[in-house]
Formats: C-alpha cells, structure tokens, sequence
C-alpha cells in the first residue's frame, strides 16, 4: 500500500524528536545521529569506529534510552562466550526439564562495546540474530522481536588483544561511522559541562518500541522507481569491477542501501527515493563491505575512494522507468 503524505510527515516528525533527544548528549554531530537513527528504522545494525573518548557509548546508550524498549550492554572481552551473549539452556531439576535462559542479546537495543576484542567465535555468535532476528540454541530458535539493534563499538588504534571483524560480520552492519572530534565551540560547552559525567541519563524515552517497529514497516513502503533502483545496481557493480577492489559490494549490501534510502526519503517527507538518496547513503553503508587489493592499500587507496569513484563514474537518471 503506498505511503501517504500524512504518513510522511508523521514519520518526519517522530525522527527529527528522536534525534533532537540524542542531540542532548552527542552535541554538534547531527549528521552522525541521523545516519544511526536511520539504521534503526531500517531494522540495521551501526558499527561505531573511532578513537577512545569520542562519545560512541554515549551515543549507543542514548539511543536506547530514548526508546521505551529494553536495552542491554556486553563488554567484549577476550575470555567471554558464545553463551554469555546468546545465553544457555539449563537442567531444571524441579521440573525435570532443559529450560532456555536468554542472554543479554534479548533486548530491543543491543551496546556490543569493544565488539574486536572477543575472539572470532564470540563474535560468530552475532551472525545468526543480526540477519535473522533469532537465536538457535541447542536446535531451538528464540525471536528476540522487533525492534532489535546492535550497536557495536571498536577502537581503530589500538589493536593489541583485538581481533579483526570477518567480512561476513562487517556485512552485517548497515551503517559504519565515526564520530570524530567535535569542533572549537562544542569541546568548548562540553568542558564548560565537565562536571556532568552520564549525559547519556539525561535522555528520557520519547517513542514506544512499538511505534519503531510500525516506523520500520512503514518505511519498507516507500515508493522506489526502476531507475532508482538500477541506478544503485550500476553502483554496486562498479565496485566489484574496480581494480583496487579484491571485494566489492555484495547484493546484502545492495539491499541495505535500498532500505536505508527508503528512510532516508521519507525522513525528508517524501514518498519516494531519488537518486540524491542513494548518494548521501553510499559511502557510510557500502564503504565496509569492500575488501582492498594488498597493493591499493598499500599505496593508500580507501574503500571510502572506491566508492566515491563509482559513484562519479555512474550518472543518474533524469527519467522514470515505466
């Protein structure tokens, strides 16, 4: 059923209150908000990477404080489990049955902070839930419902005990981004706030989990035209046929472009994407899903440069496909 204005403008609304609430504690990045904000209504994940002390927990924290869902943190460590984050079944002996203890990847708002330094098997453990919303433990699978989110965190510097994100992982993240230092003015009201240590508290629910869940449905209608979309597939295809580019983008990773674009639209109250919306999201959602030929990263070529080169390389459409 197509999206009607009203919607549009609803929706509008509910997303510029979610992300004036965040703006509270993650002063002077709005760009960076509303590409998580958008994430979220995708029903996508968003790795932060960033240098320490750049407000990524923060800004994970007050997104799930601002839904009234529930929300949950794992400190990635080298020594923790692939049941400490799905959670385990245990014997009952009263009931002489196996029962299922979830663990804390049930929530609607999942913090996975310093998400490389568990090993590569922990970190699995995320692959099955982030793609399909389920967790299969002992042969049984558990939902975890709508909405559900990860927001992981990891430091780009600082590698010792730390071990790389697979590229099936990293596929998994609709949206990489960083927050990066804030400008003069802003480190300027943040010290002048020094005292106030959990900005994060300070955001208080606005939006029910269960008007996000309607939002992600709603965004899922938008209109999308056959030159829109071509117009993204000839993108896609251009990095694969990139030559620093031992990986391009795969087709999940096309997808994940084609629903953010959805939001993206109709966060702008429009009914329909264009070709503009596929072009401010490129970059943050298929940047990560590149892999460098060994002698282009040597010589300093970024997956961030592949994708700008497609972009340039692939014109727009000026007409609708009937």
């Amino acid at each position: 059923m197509p999206v009607s204005q009203e919607q549009a403008d609803w929706f509008a609304d509910a997303v510029a209150q979610l992300i004036a609430n965040l703006d509270q504690a993650i002063l002077g990045k709005h760009d960076v908000i509303k590409l998580v904000v958008t994430s979220m209504l995708t029903g996508g994940h968003v790795l932060l990477e960033d240098v320490p002390g750049t407000g990524k927990t923060v800004l994970a924290k007050s997104l799930a404080n601002s839904i009234e869902g529930t929300q949950s943190r794992i400190q990635f460590t080298p020594d923790l489990l692939p049941s400490d984050v799905t959670g385990v079944t245990i014997y009952d002996q009263s009931t002489g049955a196996f029962q299922f203890h979830p663990g804390p990847v049930f929530a609607s708002v999942v913090l996975a902070d310093e998400i490389n330094r568990a090993s590569p098997k922990t970190q699995s453990a995320l692959l099955e839930v982030m793609e399909e919303g389920v967790v299969t433990v002992d042969g049984t699978p558990h939902p975890v419902g709508t909405p559900f989110m990860v927001i992981a965190t990891q430091n780009p510097v600082e590698q010792a005990g730390t071990y790389s994100l697979p590229e099936a992982q990293l596929d998994r993240f609709l949206v990489k981004t960083s927050l990066g230092y804030p400008d003069r003015q802003t480190t300027v009201n943040l010290l002048l706030d020094a005292s106030n240590r959990t900005r994060s508290d300070a955001v208080k629910p606005i939006i029910q989990a269960s008007v996000i869940a309607s939002m992600i449905q709603l965004a899922a209608e938008v209109h999308t035209d056959a030159a829109v979309m071509t117009y993204l597939s000839d993108i896609v295809d251009r990095t694969r046929q990139d030559s620093d580019a031992s990986l391009g983008v795969s087709i999940r990773g096309a997808l994940a472009l084609a629903r953010a674009a959805k939001v993206w639209a109709l966060a702008d109250r429009r009914t329909y994407v264009t070709p503009d919306d596929v072009q401010a999201l490129a970059v943050p959602v298929l940047a990560h899903r590149i892999i460098l030929d060994p002698e282009a990263e040597f010589t300093g070529v970024t997956t961030q440069n592949i994708v700008e080169r497609a972009l340039a390389a692939v014109a727009p459409p000026t007409t609708r496909v009937a």
